[in-house]
């Protein structure tokens, strides 16, 4: 049974782990090293509950929820000595024929956003999850989200002006 069990725990996150290395990128505004932690940290979290998760009606949310879940952890206990610097680190290769211009000013605009704002734009547009997912994967209030999309949205168009409407057409 055991045997079993780590099978399917090995399918999930093979299937799973890119998804989860996207939206851990855009969590961390590109810190493609710290998403890669936090990915690995939330499948380690995963293989040690597999009993549970596996029987969830839907494990790729349970999966996004914890990693959701572990970055905003990883918040709070970043260490004082740590630094956030201005200049981005490496980005994740981009797919053939993307506009490299595009994604790197949203993953900038991104990366001034507040961590709170910042995980809920990728949850509610990058995710495409409802306000009460969103506010079960971040453990707040649905108005909370509500508040916290208006502020990040009206912050985004702050930081993107005119460029906007530009990206919103392609």
């Amino acid at each position: 049974m055991r045997k079993v069990r780590a099978d399917e725990y090995a399918e999930f996150a093979v299937a799973r782990a890119g998804h989860l290395y996207r939206s851990a990128c855009l969590l961390t505004a590109g810190d493609t090293y710290l998403a890669e932690d936090l990915v690995q940290e939330t499948l380690g979290r995963l293989y040690v509950n597999w009993g549970r998760v596996s029987r969830a009606s839907n494990p790729a949310g349970y999966a996004q929820t914890v990693l959701t879940r572990t970055f905003l952890t990883h918040l709070r206990r970043r260490s004082s000595t740590e630094r956030a610097t201005h200049v981005l680190p490496e980005l994740p290769a981009l797919s053939a024929g993307a506009d490299v211009t595009m994604r790197l000013t949203l993953i900038e605009a991104l990366a001034q956003l507040p961590p709170k704002d910042r995980a809920v734009v990728v949850l509610r547009y990058w995710e495409d999850r409802s306000i009460e997912e969103t506010a079960s994967a971040m453990n707040v209030s649905s108005a909370a989200v509500r508040s916290r999309c208006v502020r990040a949205l009206a912050r985004l168009r702050a930081l993107l002006g005119e460029e906007l409407s530009e990206y919103a057409t392609r």
